[in-house]
């Protein structure tokens, strides 16, 4: 069991006080819809580079990618570089210009007004749903966390209440004490969160790396310790590079197309989520500048969240050991009991066990199912001593709200501006929009609560995400593309082209599955056409898929309908601001590419 002591409880209740604390001072300037739901776009560029890359290191990136180092290895680190950076650069250059030039208040809305309202109409559905989902899979990542760390056992000891309410329970607190301070601070109350959780989580994880590190012997012990377990797991790109031969089971042109251009692209370049924090810049180039500021720290990342994964998967099998000694002519026999889930892991992953009959769950080849997302939590408990682990689950904490309320906060923006006031309620005061708004935010999470208390034992919480995102943003790349730069696409062409790029993808996961994994939400629910080597490989060619055929639908219905005359599309253009060139954010898009190019040279 976890014995946190009283240092670490103060750690993580002032952490608490401090994010409660910022909605409370920033709740006297939340005057308008503008000020709740974004930020009265006043913040400056560093804030919003901060936030724009903590609310995408939330819970499941935190877990996910810990998961992922110990399954792929530091193949893991293609989505950080080649699924991050370019797209990143990209944004920042070439599409922030256009989504903040427009005025709009979310990508929904940019959509509608390069499009119609029905293609808005439509987007703004299908991202809403994506944030629940989203929102819940971090409530119930959360849950597992505290779960498998053991934190509230001794609570709910004390108390005489059944430990099999500690899940509930954690869902309930943490979504509560992310409603009250969105609900108190909105947009700029998360966003300034968000930037306290990114130094807690460098300040969390980076000591578990170094005493990673230190304990399995260095970079070159960690990779003799790797090498025995699967030495295709220490290369990045060797395995890439021959036909596949690698954990992830994927070659250039997925990594390259399905993961860099579709789903990096698609993630970076059209997420409201991550978007919302730079289109509340005070101005254009703080605007442009966030992202790239963002890919600074995001490039160094992988050390934070894949290592872990890695180091857990290296670290002994624990297995139940007795010992015999003799003292004073008595002999004793001292027995270290490991659990049946720990003996069937992997270094210190352990295997999943069925809720229901408490048996280890065995994938479709019959080997154990292992528990890839309590890699960096079983780390962080081997390693951490009373403080340190205060921090670092903290820290782990603290990148869960910062997730929750990125989903929260885009949703609430959606709802209120594209669905409620375009379609219900077009007229109303600003003092009644600011009010549904709250009320989209309790909606929100009372609905995410309700998802992650539905949500089934995923494979692998990044691997899910993936998949959301294959079926969401992945079309909507080609749309937001298209609009941008061809200005031939129609609202018919786009609108269409979403629909066949949605049923593109659901129709590549209907029939294909995984290897070892069984048909449902895997895949091969119609029928079993082809074998991928993983869920991540899979999910680069279903992302794939759902582009071309977005992409195809929305030129051929375009070049067959009317196009909006230029006048119409007035503002959606890309505004040049005049300074000299080393002020300019192509200067710094440079040195961050020139960075990320090296860093895959060092690990190649």
């Amino acid at each position: 069991m976890l014995n946190l002591t009283l240092v670490d409880w103060l750690i993580l209740l002032i952490y608490c006080f401090v994010a409660v604390g910022i909605g409370f001072a920033l709740k006297p300037h939340l005057k308008t819809s503008s000020d709740f739901l974004l930020a009265g776009r006043a913040l400056p560029a560093w804030i919003c580079g901060l936030a724009f890359i903590g609310v995408n290191v939330g819970a499941p990136e935190v877990i996910g990618m810990g998961a992922s180092g110990a399954k792929y290895g530091l193949e893991a680190a293609h989505v950080y570089g080649i699924g991050a950076i370019p797209a990143m650069i990209f944004l920042g250059l070439f599409m922030m210009p256009y989504y903040y030039g427009s005025k709009a208040r979310s990508v929904p809305e940019f959509v509608g007004l390069r499009f119609d309202e029905k293609t808005r109409g439509l987007n703004a559905c299908l991202f809403a749903a994506m944030t629940v989902f989203s929102a819940g899979i971090s409530l119930y990542a959360v849950a597992r966390l505290i779960q498998g760390l053991h934190i509230f056992d001794a609570l709910f000891y004390a108390w005489g209440w059944p430990l099999e309410w500690i899940f509930g329970f954690s869902v309930l607190f943490m979504a509560a004490i992310v409603m009250v301070y969105i609900l108190l601070g909105g947009l700029a109350g998360a966003m300034y969160n968000q930037v306290v959780q990114f130094f807690l989580l460098v300040a969390g994880l980076l000591p578990l790396v170094l005493l990673g590190l230190k304990g399995g012997g260095g970079w070159n012990g960690l990779r003799t310790s790797v090498a025995a377990v699967d030495p295709s797991l220490m290369h990045e790109w060797k395995g890439v590079m021959h036909a596949g031969t690698n954990p992830m089971g994927i070659d250039i042109i997925g990594i390259g197309m399905g993961l860099g251009f579709v789903l990096g692209a698609g993630y970076w370049c059209t997420d409201f989520r991550v978007m919302q924090s730079a289109m509340a810049a005070k101005d254009m180039e703080s605007a442009r500048r966030a992202p790239l500021i963002a890919a600074i720290p995001r490039m160094f990342f992988p050390f934070l969240l894949i290592l872990p994964g890695l180091l857990a998967i290296a670290l002994p099998t624990p297995h139940t050991t007795t010992v015999v000694r003799e003292q004073n002519g008595i002999i004793y026999h001292e027995t270290n009991v490991a659990s049946k889930e720990a003996e069937a892991g992997k270094g210190l992953v352990p295997a999943k066990l069925d809720a229901m009959t408490g048996h280890v769950m065995l994938d479709a080849e019959g080997h154990p199912l292992l528990d890839y997302d309590l890699a960096t939590p079983k780390l962080l408990l081997h390693y951490f001593p009373t403080g340190l682990l205060g921090l670092g689950i903290t820290a782990l904490l603290a990148s869960f709200m910062g997730g929750m309320a990125g989903n929260v906060t885009a949703f609430n923006t959606v709802f209120t501006c594209d669905l409620y006031q375009a379609h219900i309620h077009k007229d109303a005061s600003d003092g009644h929009y600011l009010a549904v708004g709250r009320w989209a935010t309790v909606g929100c999470i009372l609905l995410s609560v309700a998802t992650a208390f539905a949500a089934v034992q995923f494979k692998s919480i990044l691997d899910t995400l993936q998949l959301a995102f294959a079926l969401v943003n992945a079309p909507l790349l080609a749309t937001v593309l298209l609009g941008m730069f061809w200005k031939r696409a129609t609202g018919h062409g786009a609108f269409a082209g979403l629909i066949a790029g949605i049923m593109g993808a659901l129709l590549h996961h209907g029939l294909t599955l995984p290897t070892a994994a069984h048909p449902g939400i895997h895949g091969g629910w119609i029928a079993i056409l082809h074998t991928y080597p993983s869920d991540m490989t899979q999910n680069f060619f279903t992302a794939i898929c759902a582009f071309s055929a977005n992409f195809i639908v929305t030129v051929v219905v375009s070049l067959c309908t009317k196009a909006r005359a230029e006048a119409e599309m007035l503002g959606l253009v890309r505004v040049r601001a005049h300074l000299v060139w080393w002020k300019r954010p192509e200067a710094l898009a440079v040195a961050i590419l020139v960075a990320a190019v090296a860093l895959n040279i060092f690990f190649y």
